[in-house]
């Protein structure tokens, strides 16, 4: 029987599950009995789809500035010219922060729970992901030297990242103010 593409897995489901969790508690402050619970499983049965809670952690984050890259990658290669490239890049990355505000929080407070391995690994995926502004920065502001550039796009990363934070209004308005407050800071970049 075919499974209903709308559907998460289980696997997606504990990791939404695990996100939601650890974003209230911390990662050390969730067992994975309270991860089982939120999905309907023991917790025990959770060693069907993840080898422990440290794999949860790592397939939540390394996903997470995977799925940055891919789709920063993406909207950049469907950008009609750098200005347009940098506008999809600050949609994108509001779009995901607005969407997923426990993978952020996450982020912040529990990548050092991460094995070595694990961290290097997503500390890579963040590098490509900034060059990619980076170089995008540097076609729209030619006068930028790339340190610059990419200092501002870590600025705006921390702007657009405080939303689980910050988020006191609807959806929609915080995406506009985001948006706005991140290609204004953006535009007044200077050497």
């Amino acid at each position: 029987m075919p499974t209903d593409p709308a559907k998460p897995s289980r696997r997606e489901q504990i990791l939404a599950a695990a996100a939601e969790k650890f974003a209230r508690a911390g990662f050390h402050g969730v067992g994975i009995d309270d991860i089982g619970s939120a999905v309907g499983i023991s917790g025990p049965a959770l060693y069907r789809h993840f080898r422990s809670k440290d794999a949860m952690l790592a397939e939540l984050l390394t996903g997470i500035s995977d799925r940055l890259l891919r789709g920063g990658q993406d909207h950049v290669g469907k950008a009609s010219d750098p200005h347009d490239a940098l506008d999809r890049l600050v949609r994108w990355h509001v779009e995901f922060a607005l969407g997923n505000p426990a993978l952020i929080t996450v982020h912040m407070r529990d990548l050092d729970s991460l094995a070595e391995a694990d961290r290097h690994k997503v500390r890579e995926l963040q590098r490509s992901y900034v060059e990619v502004w980076v170089d995008v920065l540097c076609q729209a502001r030619p006068e930028l030297p790339r340190p610059t550039a990419r200092a501002a796009a870590h600025a705006v990363f921390g702007l657009i990242n405080s939303t689980p934070f910050s988020a006191h209004l609807d959806v929609e308005a915080m995406s506009r103010l985001l948006r706005s407050m991140a290609l204004g800071a953006l535009d007044r970049a200077t050497t």
